[in-house]
């Protein structure tokens, strides 16, 4: 069993869903800063992977860990869509509609 691999799929799922807690408060700073710390934990999880891997059961915990980091990236980027078309807006000068 290679429990420090698992607990990177872990830690990479309670960042995204603080990500999308934070989505949903409309706090994109802190959704921008835990992005950070995903790519870090990602990097990390590569090293590791590299040492190790999952044993089968494991392996299906890891899908459905997957799973739910996938679901909640759907739901950011969906509370994300305003947001970014009021970025486009004052980049181009246009202004911004509220919603």
């Amino acid at each position: 069993m290679n429990a420090a691999l698992l607990s990177y799929y872990e830690a990479i799922e309670q960042a995204s869903a603080d990500m999308l807690s934070a989505a949903r408060n409309g706090n994109w700073d802190e959704v921008v800063r835990l992005e950070g710390a995903c790519v870090l934990l990602i990097c990390q999880l590569k090293a590791a992977a590299n040492r190790g891997t999952l044993a089968p059961g494991e392996s299906t915990l890891k899908t459905r860990i997957m799973q739910r980091i996938l679901l909640n990236d759907a739901e950011i980027r969906h509370l994300a869509e305003p947001w970014l078309e009021d970025l486009d807006r004052v980049l181009a000068g246009r202004p911004v509609l509220t919603h």
